[in-house]
C-alpha cells in the first residue's frame, strides 16, 4: 500500500475537503442564474491557475497571480455585494437555527416542493384572472432564509393557500389588499406586508412600487416573487433581482415549481 502513502490523509483534511464543498455548493445555489456566476467561475479559474503555477514552481506567474487575487479582496465584496448581503441575512436568520434544521437552510438535498404542483398551477391561474381584472397582486414566495423582519410589517396569518382566499386578500374592498402577501410552505403566513423598495437607478421609470418591492426583497433574500400590474395586468416573476422571462402561464407554473424545489 505504499503507493497511497503520499495521500496521508487525517480526519481533519477529510472534514476540510467536505466544509469547503459544501461552501462552494451553497455559494453556486446564491448565485445560480445571475450575473456573478460567471464572475465567480472566472475568478475559480484564476485560483486554480495560480495553484497549478505555483506546484510547478514557475515564480513570476504565480507571483502576478497571487497579487491579484489578494489585492482584489475588496473588488470582490464590491461585486458580490448583493450575494454576501443574503448570505449573511441567511446566518442571522432566525429560523436559521430553529427546528427546520441546518440541512434544510442549506438546501443540499433536493427537498419536497415547497409548493405543490397543484398549489403552484392555482396561484398562477389566480394572477391571470387578477390580471384580466387589471387588479394588483404581489406575492412572495418563501425559501430558506427568514423573513420575519419584513413579516413584523404586516398582519400574521397562519392560512393553507387555495384561490378563493387569495381573491378574497385581493379584492379592491378587502382591508388586506395593500401590501405583499407571504406564503411559506403551502401557508400564507403574514398579509398587508411592507417590503424594501429597490431605488437604484437602472430600474426603468415605467415600474411600480409593486415591481420595486419585488427587487427589493429579491435581493436581500432568496424569496421570489409574483407581481399582477395594476395599471397595465402584466404578471412579472423576479428571482435574485431579475425579471424572469416566460412563454406562458404555463411556462411560468414550471419555472416556478423549479425554482422552489432548489
Amino acid at each position: 500500500m505504499e503507493f497511497f502513502d503520499f495521500l496521508n490523509l487525517r480526519f481533519l483534511d477529510i472534514l476540510d475537503i467536505v466544509l469547503v464543498a459544501v461552501l462552494l455548493f451553497y455559494i453556486y445555489r446564491l448565485i445560480r442564474g445571475t450575473a456573478a456566476f460567471n464572475i465567480f467561475l472566472g475568478i475559480a479559474m484564476i485560483y486554480l491557475i495560480w495553484k497549478l503555477t505555483e506546484a510547478l514552481q514557475m515564480g513570476l506567474l504565480s507571483d502576478i497571480l497571487g497579487k491579484f487575487l489578494g489585492g482584489g479582496f475588496i473588488a470582490l465584496i464590491i461585486v458580490f455585494q448583493q450575494e454576501i448581503r443574503k448570505f449573511l441575512l441567511m446566518l442571522g436568520s432566525t429560523s436559521f437555527g430553529s427546528k427546520k434544521g441546518f440541512l434544510k437552510n442549506l438546501k443540499l438535498f433536493k427537498s419536497d416542493f415547497i409548493q405543490t404542483a397543484n398549489e403552484v398551477d392555482e396561484i398562477v391561474s389566480f394572477c391571470e384572472e387578477m390580471s384580466a381584472a387589471r387588479i394588483g397582486v404581489l406575492i412572495v414566495f418563501g425559501k430558506s432564509n427568514s423573513l420575519d423582519f419584513v413579516k413584523v410589517t404586516g398582519d400574521p396569518q397562519q392560512i393553507l393557500v387555495n384561490k378563493p382566499i387569495l381573491k378574497s386578500i385581493f379584492y379592491k374592498n378587502s382591508p388586506l389588499h395593500d401590501g405583499a402577501v407571504i406564503i411559506e410552505e403551502n401557508m400564507i403566513t403574514a398579509t398587508r406586508v411592507i417590503l424594501p423598495i429597490e431605488n437604484s437607478a437602472d430600474i426603468p421609470s415605467h415600474f411600480g412600487l409593486r415591481h420595486r418591492a419585488a427587487l427589493g426583497i429579491t435581493n436581500r433574500t432568496d424569496a421570489i416573487a409574483l407581481i399582477v400590474s395594476e395599471e397595465t395586468g402584466q404578471i412579472s416573476y423576479v428571482n435574485n433581482g431579475v425579471f424572469v422571462l416566460f412563454e406562458d402561464a404555463e411556462d411560468l407554473a414550471e419555472i416556478i415549481k423549479e425554482d422552489l424545489t432548489y
